[in-house]
């Protein structure tokens, strides 16, 4: 039989023969790290949502380095019954965020990791089925944790309903969701921006990078972005407004750089890590301040990165600079009255124009596992959602 199949990562369909099996199928999408796990491919519609199975992305092993084939693995089970206090959830869309890939490793974290054999972790807007739950009705859609497959069960502890009927629900996921506010508490808390400061983000095109620096324009600041090619640096000057991005990938990218920053940097926002931090650290002014959110270039390590031990000019520099670093998780690093400041602002800010969103959509939860791959190697462009 013949399955079509869209490839995400060329933009293509791909055309391939399978015969008939019951056991994981995966292949490489023409050499790149394109991965596609299916279970039971007995007909075209087997990998679209159905109304009496539930597909689940399992965790079946712990990765080392990037995760491959054997990582997670697509299941097919019954959809569950709610009881009552319960409600039935369908995945709308599911959210891809670099954490994820910390979710997998068996290490102490601010999070307990996922289980081997249990779904994948991620948070979703998925659209109320049933319901004997307080405060939900059916054909309400909920922002809900429930993770990488097509049905879930919940309490509503820690669900937000989002109503019947809401604006671009998937930008719960990411603007008006975790990422938004991330970029949001982060740069204002942490970071506190003051007009003329220069303000420097890394990954600049994509969900928190993006938000930091039209907020950090927004409070006056000259901002400077760095981003992986020349697409994605054209989208953060053209259409986010930055002053200036710079291409990690260039070979003169410190350079360009320090040109791009000449009075010095006040605040970093940091969620890369690597050559990029190090490439920011002589440019720190005295005082300035570094929100970080994460490290996404080291999250793949097995082990400490190849080359020189940067430790001693990271730590000399936050000495002799007086530089304030924070870490920070938004789930419980701010006070929860925030967040109702961040809806007002940024539902302002999004209505009037002045912050511009851009979101990447992966068809199909079978694809899930090779988009987050591009998110973790910086192919991907804008927030990535998957339309379950």
């Amino acid at each position: 039989m013949y399955l079509n199949v869209y490839c995400p990562r060329l933009g293509f369909y791909i055309y391939k023969n399978f015969m008939l099996t019951s056991k994981l199928s995966f292949w490489q999408c023409e050499g790149k790290r394109m991965m596609l796990y299916f279970s039971k491919l007995i007909g075209d519609n087997e990998m679209s949502q159905k109304i009496d199975t539930n597909r689940r992305v399992v965790l079946a092993e712990r990765p080392n380095g990037l995760p491959n084939k054997n990582t997670l693995k697509l299941e097919v089970s019954e959809v569950p019954t709610s009881g009552m206090g319960e409600m039935l959830l369908q995945t709308s869309y599911l959210s891809l965020d670099p954490y994820m890939r910390g979710r997998m490793n068996d290490t102490k974290s601010y999070a307990e990791p996922v289980k081997l054999g249990e779904v994948m972790t991620g948070q979703v807007v998925a659209k109320v089925i049933s319901t004997k739950c307080d405060g939900f009705d059916k054909g309400d859609y909920v922002l809900a944790s429930s993770g990488w497959q097509d049905y879930a069960l919940s309490d509503g502890v820690g669900v937000r309903n989002l109503g019947n009927s809401p604006d671009n629900p998937s930008w719960f996921l990411g603007i008006l969701g975790m990422p938004g506010y991330t970029a949001y508490a982060g740069l204002l808390q942490i970071g506190k921006p003051k007009p003329g400061e220069t303000v420097v983000v890394a990954a600049a095109s994509g969900p928190v990078g993006a938000t930091v620096g039209q907020i950090a324009r927004i409070k006056g600041c000259r901002v400077v972005g760095i981003a992986g090619g020349a697409d994605k640096c054209a989208h953060v000057v053209e259409n986010l407004g930055f002053d200036a991005c710079i291409d990690h990938r260039a070979e003169d990218f410190s350079e360009q750089l320090k040109a791009a920053c000449p009075k010095g940097v006040d605040v970093y926002f940091e969620n890369v890590g690597g050559k990029v931090l190090y490439a920011v650290l002589p440019l720190l002014n005295a005082f300035a301040r570094m929100p970080v959110c994460g490290v996404v270039s080291w999250y793949n390590l097995s082990g400490l990165p190849e080359g020189p031990d940067f430790g001693p000019a990271i730590m000399g520099t936050i000495l002799r600079m007086k530089v304030k670093v924070e870490g920070f998780i938004i789930f419980d690093s701010f006070p929860q009255s925030l967040f109702k400041d961040f809806i007002r602002d940024m539902s302002e800010w999004l209505a009037s124009g002045k912050i511009h969103y851009k979101e990447q959509v992966v068809e199909g939860l079978e694809n899930a596992p090779a988009a987050l791959n591009d998110l973790l190697v910086g192919d991907s462009f804008g927030k990535i959602v998957v339309k379950v």
